[in-house]
């Protein structure tokens, strides 16, 4: 149930309430049972264009779910503000999806994501989607750029910052 773009989800058979398409903190994501070590997520539902043929959620949609998850990670991690002009291009290098269990039409989710490992130019991020239960996993390797397609190194702040908040380690 929706209620002024927050998100109504039971979570040990009580309603909590959970911002609707807004990153949540590692309080929130607790309070309606998502493990560490995700520190990070947003909640929405299934829509009936992410159904397939079958009626359960196109294989598709779950890489969509991270893409929005991943861009309001970049945003609060500092990662890229995509305005400035002087932004890293971000690019995906590699991606996949393991799919765990079904999901339908106005179901409840949330989108976790996490930075594992960080290198020099690039990182590898991980991914879940919760509802009732674990859907999927997923992982991605993402490479910053200069704006004239030249490896751009990590900041030792982002980095940092990755440590901290997601306990990533260097490859």
């Amino acid at each position: 149930m929706i209620t002024h773009g927050r998100r109504t989800l039971i979570a040990n058979g009580d309603p909590v309430t959970l911002p609707f398409l807004t990153p949540l903190n590692t309080t929130q994501l607790r309070s309606v049972g998502i493990p560490e070590p995700w520190a990070f997520g947003v909640a929405d539902k299934v829509r009936f264009g992410e159904l397939d043929a079958l009626g359960h959620v196109n294989n598709v949609a779950y890489m969509s779910w991270f893409e929005v998850v991943r861009i309001h990670y970049f945003r609060n991690y500092g990662v890229s503000d995509y305005k400035s002009a002087d932004r890293p291009r971000l690019v995906l290098a590699n991606a996949n999806v393991t799919y765990k269990a079904e999901m339908y039409l106005g179901q409840d989710y949330i989108a976790t994501a996490r930075t594992a490992q960080f290198g020099n130019t690039s990182f590898t991020m991980e991914y879940a989607v919760y509802g009732d239960t674990l859907h999927a996993t997923g992982s991605a390797v993402i490479v910053q750029l200069n704006q004239d397609g030249t490896k751009r190194a990590l900041s030792e702040a982002l980095k940092e910052k990755m440590a901290r908040l997601d306990s990533a380690t260097p490859r």
